[in-house]
């Protein structure tokens, strides 16, 4: 089965601007730097992510938008604060200065914290109370200290360790980068109304999706292009970042990326024709440039 990224992505680039409008009256400084680093040319994969969910439990698209914008500004406000100089040090984010490049640092904080708490905002205005609690509580664990932050933590401190392994590299990118992939399957699923069994499918090819994608960033890195990824390349290995290709080598490395997408399309097998889509998208992941 085919699928259109370009129109699903669409529907989400055209809700990004409505949804920042409900910050309010910021300070237009404010306003301009979060509309550089949300509004900017990305992949929109996580909101995809929670689109293709919702739909794959019986929902629509257009009802999960508030929860796909939300899980983009948690993304985009994650990739501000990942690029500052205390921790990865970026100058390039797709494919233009990175925002405390563009705005200095004290902004590209606020920024980002700005962008963060919006993210709950909208999703607390935007649903049934019941639903509207339930996708916060898991934008938080997803995106909080067992979670994203905390995976970036290890992340850091693993830098220059002698003698990594791959359970830890599986540990670190788990939280890092799985957990948030795994709460847009999760919050797709609450946002429609899906019974614990399509939970569970659509959380278990969540996790498998996360490692697949990580394991391709870890190549992309060593392989890639910046032109293509928008992105400085190179930079894990200059860091002394732990990563598959450094512990595996790239065929290895290759091979694990492809395990996981097969686990990823067979959990999602109990779903039947519902969930084509989330497995069409395996092989753009694995097969991607940037």
């Amino acid at each position: 089965m085919s699928i259109d990224l370009r129109a699903i992505a669409a529907l989400v680039e055209g809700y990004l601007p409505r949804a920042l409008d409900r910050a309010g009256e910021s300070p237009p400084r404010l306003r301009e730097t979060m509309d550089y680093s949300l509004l900017a040319n990305g992949k929109r994969l996580r909101p995809i992510l929670v689109l293709l969910a919702c739909e794959a439990a019986s929902g629509t698209p257009e009802m999960a938008l508030p929860a796909a914008a939300a899980v983009e500004m948690v993304h985009t406000y994650s990739l501000i604060h990942d690029d500052l100089p205390a921790m990865d040090d970026d100058d390039l984010r797709r494919g233009r200065p990175t925002c405390h490049k563009q705005f200095g640092e004290a902004l590209a904080i606020l920024a980002g914290d700005a962008l963060l708490t919006l993210a709950f905002q909208i999703m607390a205005e935007s649903y049934p109370p019941a639903i509207a609690a339930a996708a916060c509580a898991e934008l938080a664990r997803g995106s909080g200290a067992a979670g994203m932050v905390g995976g970036q933590v290890e992340d850091l401190e693993w830098e220059n360790h002698p003698s990594g392994a791959v359970a830890d590299l599986e540990r670190i990118h788990a939280r890092k980068t799985g957990a948030l992939f795994r709460t847009c399957l999760r919050l797709g699923a609450v946002v429609a109304g899906a019974d614990p069994a399509v939970m569970e499918a659509l959380d278990a090819y969540g996790r498998e999706f996360g490692q697949a994608f990580q394991i391709t960033d870890d190549l992309l890195d060593v392989e890639g292009s910046a032109a293509d990824a928008g992105k400085r390349v190179g930079k894990d290995a200059a860091r002394g970042k732990l990563t598959y290709p450094g512990l595996l080598g790239v065929e290895e490395s290759r091979r694990r990326a492809n395990d996981h997408c097969r686990a990823a399309a067979a959990a999602l097998a109990r779903l039947g024709p519902a969930g084509e889509k989330l497995t069409a998208l395996l092989d753009m992941i694995v097969n991607r440039v940037k």
